[in-house]
């Protein structure tokens, strides 16, 4: 007799942000043009942010209008 495992359930969360019917439009017209969804289109857009890091974080760069007041190098 087989024993049946249990299916790890997905938790999925919701991710929402506003367009300008403008930018809804030219989504919906690129979309058609190439047979896809705005969903689909988004995802894989957006799939190597959301995929590389889950388990570390990406190395920190330091924005460029830091003060350079402990910096090693006397100027």
């Amino acid at each position: 007799m087989s024993i049946k495992r249990k299916t790890k359930i997905t938790v999925y969360k919701e991710i929402t942000f506003k367009l300008s019917s403008r930018q809804k439009r030219s989504l919906m017209n690129y979309c058609r043009a190439r047979h896809t969804t705005p969903i689909k289109l988004i995802k894989r857009s957006i799939r190597p942010y959301i995929e590389l890091y889950a388990e570390s974080r990406p190395e920190e760069i330091p924005m460029p209008n830091q003060l350079d007041l402990f910096d090693e190098d006397p100027s």
